[in-house]
C-alpha cells in the first residue's frame, strides 16, 4: 500500500497501476460504512485507490472544520487489510495552493435540501471531488448512499463535465439499533445516541406507511415529522418526499423517491435517507 501526500507522487504510483481503478474518497475517522465501498471497489476493480482529506472548502463559517474527527494512523490501519493500493493524504496546501481561485458548481440540485441550509456545502463538495477525480483517474469512484443528495450532485456533474468515470452508490450502512454510521456519532453524549435512533424510526414510519400503500407525499412527510416531534431532544431542521434524481419535491410518489431529512441531536447533526420504489 503506497501513501502519499504529493501530487508528483501521486502521478508517478497512479502510473503503474494498469488495468480499472476505484477511487474512495473519504474525509477520514473511517467506519464500516467506508470500508464496505473500499471492498465492494475492491470486488469490482484492478487496483482501489482512496483518499483522505477534511476537505475545509465544504464546511461553512459556523460548522465543526476544526472539530472534525481525525485520526490518520487509525485510518491506516484499518485500510491495510483491505488491499488497498494507493492511499491520498493531502494537505489543504496541496489542493487549494496559494492563488487558488477555480470552483465547479452544479446549479440546482444543490439548491434544495442540504443546499438551502449549507448554500456553500456543495460548492466545496464538487469542486474537491472534480479534483480528485482529475488527480487520480478513476474509473469508478464509490460513495454512500448516507449523502443522497451528494450522489445526485455528483452524478450530475460527472455527466456534464464528460467524466469517463461511474459514480457507484453503496447501501447504507447501519449500526445493530438502525443508527446510519457517521463519522459524527462520536459527538453523541449519553441520552443522545439513544435520541438518534428517532431519524431511522421516522423513515421507518414513512415506509410502512408507503408499503400499507400511501402514495400522498406531504402525509409521509408528516408521518416523519410527528414522529421527529415525539423525541425532546430532536431539532427537526428538514423532512423530504422527493424525486429520487431531481430532488424535486412531490405531491404523489409515483417512482423511485428519496424520503430524507435532518436533525440535530444536541449539538450533533445528522441526516438519514431511505429510497422508496
Amino acid at each position: 500500500m503506497k501513501i502519499t501526500i504529493d501530487l508528483d507522487k501521486l502521478w508517478a504510483t497512479r502510473a503503474t497501476l494498469h488495468g480499472t481503478l476505484g477511487l474512495v474518497p473519504t474525509m477520514g475517522y473511517l467506519h464500516e460504512g467506508h470500508l464496505s465501498l473500499i471492498r465492494r471497489a475492491k470486488a469490482e476493480c484492478d487496483h482501489v485507490a482512496v483518499s483522505i482529506f477534511v476537505n475545509p472548502t465544504q464546511f461553512g463559517p459556523s460548522e465543526d472544520l476544526s472539530k472534525y474527527p481525525r485520526d490518520l494512523e487509525r485510518d491506516l490501519r484499518l485500510i491495510e487489510p483491505l488491499g488497498v493500493d494507493l492511499v491520498w493524504t493531502p494537505t489543504a496546501e496541496v489542493m487549494y495552493p496559494s492563488g487558488y481561485q477555480t470552483w465547479v458548481e452544479v446549479e440546482t440540485l444543490t439548491k434544495p435540501l442540504e443546499g438551502s441550509l449549507r448554500p456553500t456545502h456543495f460548492r466545496g463538495v464538487t469542486t474537491v471531488v472534480s479534483k480528485l477525480f482529475n488527480a487520480v483517474q478513476p474509473h469508478k469512484a464509490y460513495f454512500g448512499q448516507k449523502d443522497a443528495q451528494q450522489a445526485a450532485v455528483l452524478r450530475q456533474m460527472t455527466r456534464d463535465l464528460s467524466y469517463p468515470i461511474e459514480i457507484v452508490v453503496c447501501p447504507i450502512v447501519r449500526e445493530a439499533d438502525g443508527l446510519a454510521m457517521s463519522s459524527r456519532n462520536k459527538y453523541l453524549e449519553g441520552d443522545e445516541r439513544k435520541a438518534a435512533l428517532v431519524l431511522s424510526h421516522a423513515l421507518t414510519a414513512a415506509k410502512e406507511l408507503y408499503d400499507a400503500g400511501e402514495r400522498d407525499a406531504e402525509k409521509l412527510r408528516r408521518k416523519m415529522k410527528d414522529v421527529i416531534a415525539a423525541e425532546p431532544r430532536a431539532q427537526l431542521q428538514y423532512v423530504s418526499c422527493a424525486d429520487y434524481e431531481t430532488l424535486a419535491e412531490l405531491d404523489a410518489v409515483t417512482g423511485k423517491t428519496l424520503l430524507s431529512m435532518a436533525v440535530l441531536i444536541g449539538r450533533t447533526r445528522l441526516i438519514d435517507n431511505f429510497v422508496l420504489g
